[in-house]
């Protein structure tokens, strides 16, 4: 009997014994599964990952895609990847860019060198993760992540002055990651810290190494970074200025000033937001950018188009007359003191996360605000050139370089603050091979914001038709009811007719709400109204309307002066 009980005990130990082995191996190895991979970077090297080499963060974002690839492997078995291994593995690969590629230093260390570069990586992010949101098969996703992954191990090895070559580091369950052909998998730790000492290029001070910082790298990096984004800034606040000494409006230089001050008080408020309320590195902060390169667009689209109608010697001269009778209208001058302050907001916020980093090493802040004064220095004469040469060009090239300058700088925002929409995955992208072989990546093309993506090509070679029929009306020195009429039915939903009659602001509405068509519609309305009026009509409709004096309102009666 007792025998019995004490077989059927062991038995039952046995059988706690062997599900405790089973139930620890499976947890052993979900802890091991979690472990071979970090959400964030933040994570990573709170945990003690290496960062001695760029090549150690691009083998831990390797890590995460490797593990975005086999959520979306396992979501899909069933041959439809519409599940949740389809959202997670998403996630995880959005993630790779706003938790690793932007926090850690990558991007703001790849800029140092190379706009186009930082470029190329956003849009291959984009890229890879629309083909697993669209549920694309495992083929294509592989060949998009490793695409991926050697962008990124070909600019680590940039960083860590190992060339410019490199090679995918995924292997999709096959195996680790392999180390780059460059360095020596079999290295010691000490050895490998030495050589990233060595070695380690440009934009590596970006994560602190044992080995201490590249001091001339960090103030070339800062240096360039201060440089590219307030350059464009410059061009458009010394423009407006130059053209407000031009007209003789020197008092109105205040507005501009007090514009680009609160432009620059608005980017630190709006960092320390970011900051507080960890939106930075996020879908949030590429929004944030991209609707204010949107609105800058507009603004500069409309003083482009208002200063080139003035080009003309007799426009020019009556104009003058106007302002000399009734001085600058408050509508311009408000205009742009707001496009001084939108051209310095629209980068300001972003130079300032990408400092904040930096300064958090101690060793490395004076070389951080060497880069930064040195960068200003730069800039500060490329103000004063624009200031004091520009005004001695006769009228009408200083009124068409102008407009010119804040056409390009309207594209490039147009391209910039579309690819910044594409990052926040606001806005689709379709970038097909045969237009990433017609338009390659490089910093000239970077700068003036035209990448191979079809969602940024098209509007800019819209606002640059528009531009050539703005252009070409102008040279019609009369307005005709037929001719406004046929373009407002055939063009209205582009504003073509309010573009012809010199209303600009309300042609920019219409271009910003043509994807709606109630532009199209009511332009068809209006050309139907102009054909079928007469001319003298027509004439009347175009004079402007007198504006009411407040100098000249009628006093009000009183009660009883209105009894008398």
């Amino acid at each position: 009997m007792h025998t019995r009980l004490l077989k059927r005990g062991l038995s039952l130990i046995s059988v706690f014994a062997a599900v405790f082995v089973f139930c620890g191996t499976w947890l052993h190895l979900q802890v091991s599964a979690d472990a071979a991979y970090y959400h964030a970077f933040n994570d990573y090297k709170d945990a003690g990952g290496s960062t001695a080499t760029w090549n150690d963060i691009a083998n831990a974002i390797d890590d995460v895609l490797e593990e975005s690839y086999r959520l979306y492997e396992e979501g899909g078995q069933n041959g439809d990847y519409k599940g949740d291994g389809q959202w997670s593995a998403y996630e995880l690969c959005r993630d790779s860019y706003n938790f690793w590629y932007e926090t850690c230093g990558f991007e703001r260390s790849v800029n140092g060198y190379s706009g186009s570069e930082v470029s190329k990586a956003e849009l291959q992010f984009k890229t890879a993760r629309k083909a697993v949101k669209a549920g694309e098969s495992l083929d294509d996703v592989k060949a998009k992540f490793s695409a991926l992954s050697e962008i990124l191990h070909i600019q680590a090895n940039h960083l860590d002055g190992l060339g410019d070559t490199g090679a995918s580091g995924l292997t999709f369950g096959a195996g680790g990651s392999d180390a780059p052909a460059e360095t020596d998998a079999a290295a010691s730790d000490d050895e490998q810290q030495t050589t990233a000492v060595t070695t380690v290029t440009a934009g590596s001070n970006a994560i602190p190494t044992s080995g201490g910082s590249n001091s001339a790298a960090t103030f070339l990096s800062c240096f360039l970074i201060i440089l590219r984004e307030g350059l464009e800034a410059i061009l458009v606040v010394g423009a407006i200025i130059a053209y407000l000494v031009k007209s003789g409006n020197k008092d109105k230089l205040i507005h501009v000033y007090i514009g680009s001050v609160l432009a620059i008080a608005a980017s630190f408020v709006c960092a320390w937001l970011l900051s507080l309320l960890k939106l930075a590195n996020t879908a949030n902060q590429e929004i944030i950018e991209g609707v204010t390169a949107l609105v800058a667009v507009l603004v500069l689209f409309y003083v482009s188009n208002w200063m080139i109608s003035k080009a003309e010697a007799d426009t020019w001269n009556k104009y003058i007359d106007d302002q000399v009778k009734a001085s600058a209208e408050t509508g311009s001058v408000f205009t742009l003191a707001f496009t001084a302050f939108l051209a310095v907001f629209r980068e300001g916020a972003e130079v300032i996360l990408f400092y904040q980093p930096l300064l958090k090493d101690a060793s490395s802040t004076s070389w951080v605000w060497g880069g930064f004064g040195v960068g200003c220095v730069v800039l500060v004469f490329v103000f004063l050139a624009i200031r004091f040469l520009t005004v001695k060009l006769p009228i009408r090239p200083f009124f068409l370089g102008t407009s010119i300058l804040m056409f390009v700088m309207s594209i490039s925002f147009l391209g910039s603050g579309i690819k910044e929409l594409i990052e926040g995955d606001v806005i689709d992208m379709t970038s097909p091979e045969w237009l990433q072989n017609l338009i390659p990546f490089n910093d000239t093309l970077d700068v003036l914001g035209i990448y191979p993506v079809l969602e940024t090509l098209i509007p800019q070679l819209i606002l640059l038709l528009i531009t050539l029929m703005i252009f070409v009306m102008q040279k019609w020195k009369t307005k005709n009811k037929n001719e406004a009429g046929i373009l407002a039915i055939l063009f209205g939903g582009l504003g073509a007719h309010k573009f012809y009659l010199g209303k600009y602001g309300q042609g920019l509405i219409c271009v910003a709400f043509c994807w709606s068509f109630i532009p199209a519609v009511l332009g068809i309305m209006q050309g139907v109204h102009y054909l079928t009026e007469t001319d003298e009509q027509f004439e009347e409709e175009l004079q402007p309307k007198p504006k009411k004096s407040k100098n000249n309102k009628q006093p009000k009666k009183s009660p009883a002066a209105k009894k008398s």
